[in-house]
């Protein structure tokens, strides 16, 4: 019915660029399937995996991924201050230890933050913190 709709439109898509009767599909690093919203492993992998960055453009790579989930990380901001420091046209890029902690902290809080879920409508709710 709903392609017949599409052909009265006049609406036309790609099926080269279609994919049907799918199980789940990736979206914004997240994987979007009958039994809800879970984290893409691969990502995991990814941020886990990261290297140290050794110029002023990999770190603004590395924080421009993890400023992505910022609202998530508590103290994001004192806790990428050092590397935020080594990204400024006068700074000297020196990586310190303060810098690899900060690296370090930010990695493992991306990989292990609660998942953002829906809530269940059926239940009850309790907010813990951590």
């Amino acid at each position: 019915m709903a392609l017949q709709r599409f052909r009265e439109k006049r609406l036309y898509a790609k099926f080269l660029k279609c994919e049907f009767w799918l199980e789940e599909v990736q979206f914004l690093g997240h994987i979007v399937g009958k039994d809800g919203i879970k984290v893409d492993r691969a990502k995991i992998e990814a941020v886990s995996r990261w290297e140290q960055p050794k110029t002023p453009t990999e770190i603004r790579s590395f924080l421009g991924l993890a400023g992505f989930y910022r609202r998530f990380v508590k103290d994001f901001t004192k806790i990428a201050t050092p590397l935020t420091k080594l990204t400024w046209k006068n700074e000297r890029f020196i990586w310190t230890e303060k810098c690899e902690e900060s690296f370090q902290e930010l990695k493992k809080r991306l990989v292990t933050a609660p998942m953002l879920t829906l809530p269940d409508e059926t239940g009850n709710y309790a907010v813990k913190a951590p």
